[in-house]
């Protein structure tokens, strides 16, 4: 696991996409503070800018970084879901401004995953993830059903649990609202 985070590691720092295994599904990743490098990702999964991405932070204390405020709701929402969960906040900052959706919000998921901790850690920086599939085909639950078309044209593959099938749980998705309300989007 060491090499392929260090290998991830450096074609993130480069600017470069990566295909991984999150803690949901595979996904295709970049610096979430890099413009150039997000653009690489709407490119090539030809999806449309004005739909935003979310980003992986290993640890719930990063949160802060990345928004001008962070509610006590989330940190309650976050300590008491078993399942992946995706939080959607208002006032985004620090990241490229094409991560960021037009109503100034971010997506972000504490990932529970080894891997994905350990990369996000290494780097130091937050990670895009987006389904590893083009816009409007299925997502690639298993690394298997990727496309050729996404694997010929990220910079760099992880070879580590390729061959593993988990039961695959697509993270729950609330936004928050700046008066501490939320509304579930996905269950």
């Amino acid at each position: 696991m060491i090499n392929e985070i260090k290998k991830c590691v450096e074609v993130l720092k480069k600017g470069g996409t990566i295909l991984y295994p999150t803690d949901t599904i595979w996904g295709i990743g970049c610096d979430a503070t890099n413009q150039k490098a997000v653009e690489k990702i709407y490119h090539l999964k030809k999806r449309v800018e004005n739909k935003s991405l979310i980003i992986l932070l290993a640890d719930m204390k990063e949160i802060s970084k990345y928004m001008k405020t962070f509610p006590d709701i989330a940190r309650d929402l976050m300590k008491n879901v078993e399942r992946p969960l995706t939080i959607i906040y208002p006032n985004a900052q620090n990241l490229a401004k094409n991560v960021i959706a037009e109503d100034n919000s971010i997506a972000i998921r504490i990932v529970k995953n080894e891997f994905c901790k350990s990369l996000i850690r290494a780097f130091g920086k937050p990670i895009v993830s987006s389904s590893a599939n083009i816009s409007g085909e299925p997502a690639a639950m298993v690394f298997k059903c990727v496309s050729k078309e996404i694997l010929n044209h990220v910079d760099y593959v992880v070879t580590l649990y390729q061959d593993v099938l988990q039961e695959v749980k697509p993270s729950r998705i609330i936004k928050l609202k700046e008066n501490g309300e939320f509304h579930i989007i996905r269950p």
